[in-house]
C-alpha cells in the first residue's frame, strides 16, 4: 500500500510538472508569434496588414484597431470578446497581457501585445489531452508495475520465509511432543541461520538440563533408599515390640539407647542429604546478592560453625585478609563442606588446617587433613555428585558436599583442585579471583572535626 501511494503521488507530481512545462512552452510560443505579427502590423498599418487565412487548427490571431474594432482572418473561429484588460493594452495602458479564457466548450490562452496605435492578439486553444494521455499511460504502467511487484514480492517473501515456517512448525512440534532430541535443520542464511542455530543451542541446553535433572533424581532416589530403609526397619522394630509389650524385655536399656542413637544419626543424615539435594536442585538460582567481602571473615564463620556442629573437630586457622566478590552464604557453605570433609578423615589428635592467603590476583584457600589421603584413582571423581570412595562408604555423608563446593567455586569464576598434603592427607585447594577492597568510609564524630576511618 505504501508503494502504491508513493507511485500514484509520483505520477501526480509528474503530470503537474508536465502541465506546467507545456503551459510555459505554449506561452513562449504565443509571445514569439505576437512579436512577429506586431512587427508586421506596425510596418503595414493595423488596418492594412494582411492576415493569413486560418489553416483550420493551431494559432488564432486578431488585430485590435484604435477605435476598438477588430480584424480576424477569413474562416477563423470567433474568439471571446476583447476583455477590458486587453482593451487597456490597445489604448497604451500597458505593454502586454497573458490571459486565459475557460468556457464550457473550448478554453483559450490569449496573449495581447501593444502594436502601433492598437494591439495584436495571438491565441491557442487550451488542450489538456496530452497531459491526460500521459496520466492514463502512467496509471496503467503503475498498475502493471504494482501487480508485478506484488507477485514477485510475494514469491520472494514466501521463499525467504519458508525456513521461518519450518522453524515455527518444528518449535510447535517440540512444544507438543516434549521431544528435545530433534534438531531443527540448519538452513537459510544470515539472520535466519543465526536464529535457527540459537534455537538449536537452546534445545541442546534444555536437553542437558533435563538429563542432569534426571540423573539427579535417579542418584537421589538411590542415595535415599538405604537410609530410609534402615530408618523404616528400626522404627518398625520399635513399633512391633511396643505393641507386643516386650519393648523393655526384648531391648535392654543399652541396646535401646544404641538404637535411638542410630535413629537420630539416620534422621540427621537424611536432613543433611535433603538440604544438600535442595541446594543442588536450586543450582545457581539464589536471592542472595553479590557483594565485595573479606574472605577471611567467611572462613572464620565457617570454622566456628564446624566446631559447633562437631565439637571433636579441631580447626587451626592461618588466614589473612583477602577481598573477593561473591555471595557470602554460598561461600560459607562451601568452606564449611571443605572443613567437614577434612574432619571426617583427620585423626583426633591432628587438627584440620585451614590457610587463606593472597597469591597474585587470586585468593587461595587450602584445607588439609592428616588422614590417609585420596587414592589416585579417586582424584578425578572427587567433586562428582554422590561419588564416595570405597574407603569412605562406612563414614557418614552423602557424597554431595564436595560437588556443592565445585558448583559454588564455578559460580564465582574460581577453580577447585585436590592434591596430597605435606602431612600425608588430602589437600583441597580453592582459587578465587581477588577483588579490590571497598573504599574506606569517612564519618565525623559529633563535636569533632577530625574524620575517623
Amino acid at each position: 500500500m505504501a508503494i502504491a501511494v508513493s507511485v500514484f503521488v509520483a505520477f501526480q507530481v509528474a503530470s503537474e510538472l508536465l502541465g506546467w512545462e507545456l503551459e510555459d512552452t505554449a506561452e513562449n510560443q504565443l509571445r514569439a508569434d505576437s512579436r512577429v505579427l506586431a512587427t508586421t502590423a506596425e510596418r503595414a498599418g493595423l488596418a492594412q496588414v494582411q492576415l493569413p487565412p486560418y489553416p483550420g487548427s493551431g494559432r488564432l490571431v486578431r488585430v485590435i484597431l484604435p477605435d476598438g474594432s477588430i480584424r480576424t482572418p477569413a474562416g477563423q473561429p470567433a474568439l471571446p470578446p476583447v476583455s477590458e484588460h486587453a482593451g487597456r493594452v490597445a489604448q497604451g495602458a500597458s505593454a502586454d497581457l497573458m490571459e486565459s479564457n475557460d468556457s464550457d466548450e473550448d478554453g483559450y490562452r490569449i496573449y495581447t501585445l501593444r502594436a502601433g496605435d492598437g494591439a495584436v492578439q495571438v491565441a491557442r486553444v487550451v488542450d489538456d489531452s496530452p497531459i491526460n494521455r500521459f496520466g492514463l499511460g502512467m496509471l496503467l504502467i503503475g498498475l502493471l508495475c504494482m501487480v508485478g511487484g506484488a507477485l514477485v514480492g510475494r514469491t520472494v517473501a514466501r521463499t525467504g520465509l519458508a525456513p521461518i515456517d519450518r522453524l515455527t512448525a518444528a518449535a510447535v512440534r517440540v512444544a507438543h511432543t516434549r521431544d528435545l532430541d530433534a534438531d531443527i535443520p540448519d538452513e537459510g542464511g544470515g539472520e535466519i541461520r543465526r536464529l535457527i542455530q540459537s534455537i538449536n543451542d537452546m534445545l541442546a541446553a534444555l536437553r542437558d538440563s533435563r538429563r542432569a535433572q534426571r540423573l539427579l533424581a535417579e542418584d537421589a532416589a538411590h542415595e535415599l533408599k538405604t537410609p530410609l530403609t534402615s530408618l523404616r526397619l528400626n522404627v518398625e522394630l520399635l513399633i512391633r515390640l511396643d505393641r507386643r509389650g516386650t519393648l523393655d524385655s526384648a531391648l535392654p536399656a543399652e541396646s535401646r539407647t544404641r538404637l535411638l542413637k542410630d535413629l537420630g544419626a539416620q534422621v540427621a543424615e537424611l536432613s543433611t542429604l535433603a538440604a544438600e539435594l535442595t541446594d543442588l536442585a536450586r543450582g545457581d538460582v539464589s536471592d542472595e546478592s553479590t557483594e565485595v567481602l573479606d574472605l577471611a571473615d567467611v572462613v572464620v564463620a565457617a570454622a566456628t560453625r564446624a566446631r559447633s556442629r562437631v565439637p571433636d573437630i579441631e580447626v587451626a586457622l592461618d588466614v589473612t585478609s583477602v577481598w573477593v566478590s561473591g555471595r557470602p552464604a554460598a561461600l560459607e557453605r562451601a568452606v564449611l563442606n571443605l572443613i567437614d570433609n577434612a574432619g571426617k578423615w583427620s585423626p583426633a589428635d591432628q587438627p584440620v588446617q585451614v590457610r587463606l592467603r593472597a597469591e597474585g590476583a587470586a585468593a587461595v584457600l587450602e584445607v588439609d587433613d592428616a588422614g590417609p589421603g585420596i587414592d589416585a584413582a579417586d582424584v578425578p571423581r572427587v567433586f562428582d555428585r554422590f561419588y564416595r570412595a570405597d574407603s569412605a562408604r562406612a563414614l557418614p555423608g552423602s557424597g554431595l558436599g564436595l560437588s556443592i563446593v565445585q558448583r559454588v567455586v564455578d559460580a564465582h569464576g574460581g577453580r577447585a583442585t585436590v592434591a596430597r598434603s605435606a602431612r600425608g592427607g588430602a589437600l583441597l585447594r580453592v582459587d578465587l579471583p581477588a577483588a579490590a577492597p571497598p573504599a574506606p568510609i569517612a564519618r565525623l564524630t559529633a563535636g569533632d572535626d577530625t574524620a575517623v576511618r
